[in-house]
């Protein structure tokens, strides 16, 4: 899968990079079709600890999931985006196999 990793108004530094192209390479187990993803990572001009937000859009064949988390880490902030893309593509999957 082409993960396309995108910082706004910083720089992503290549550990935190690596870290959500294996996190997003984990998602093929849940469904194998993935064409590519977009991850966007923000940090949010506030005093609040949770200003870390992660949006993340998955192409699959016809059909796009889009996450958005805001968390006190990226890596936290991808870990929980992940979790809800799983339980999104694992739905999909299953209409799939009931209409098949």
């Amino acid at each position: 899968m082409e993960v396309n990793a995108q910082s706004v108004n910083f720089v992503a530094d290549q550990k935190l990079l690596d870290f959500i192209k294996n996190r997003m390479n984990k998602l093929n187990i849940f469904y194998d079709k993935v064409i590519s993803s977009d991850v966007y990572l923000k940090v949010e001009n506030t005093s609040a600890k949770e200003n870390k937000i992660v949006e993340i859009k998955i192409n699959v064949p016809r059909d796009k999931f889009m996450v958005k988390k805001q968390c006190k880490s990226f890596e936290e902030a991808v870990d929980s985006a992940c979790h809800s893309l799983e339980r999104q593509l694992k739905k999909k999957k299953e209409k799939l196999r009931a209409h098949a």
